[in-house]
């Protein structure tokens, strides 16, 4: 199984190059003259896809391996996360808006123990 998973967007440039800030350097195409897409693991991707009248209602939650690393990297990058909230089993996950408004929520397992 492959999953494509689509978010609205209005100008391609400009999602393309906010989507790279978030995601780092992961594998990329433009299947055609209106998508992007990022390859975020064997068979899992992200898309862009202009659709004005849908922009801003996207949503979309990526559950990345090392939460604290993930959100580091992308704030080097100029992505900081809105909101934070964790969970009563202490899964974590942070809210991001795209430029059009859609949400991108990342999460992550519990915070790793820092040594005493």
């Amino acid at each position: 199984m492959d999953l494509f998973a689509g978010i609205p967007v209005t100008d391609l440039p400009r999602s393309a190059a906010w989507f790279d800030k978030l995601l780092g350097e992961v594998e990329t195409f433009d299947p055609n003259d209106t998508e992007r897409v990022w390859t975020l693991a064997d068979h899992a991707h992200v898309y862009v896809v202009v659709e004005p009248n849908d922009a801003g209602h996207g949503h979309v939650t990526l559950f990345v391996e090392n939460l604290d690393e993930f959100l580091r990297a992308a704030a080097e990058r100029g992505v900081e996360p809105e909101s934070a909230e964790t969970y009563d089993n202490c899964v974590r996950k942070t809210v991001i808006h795209d430029p059009d408004g859609n949400e991108v929520g990342v999460g992550g397992g519990p915070a790793a123990a820092k040594p005493s």
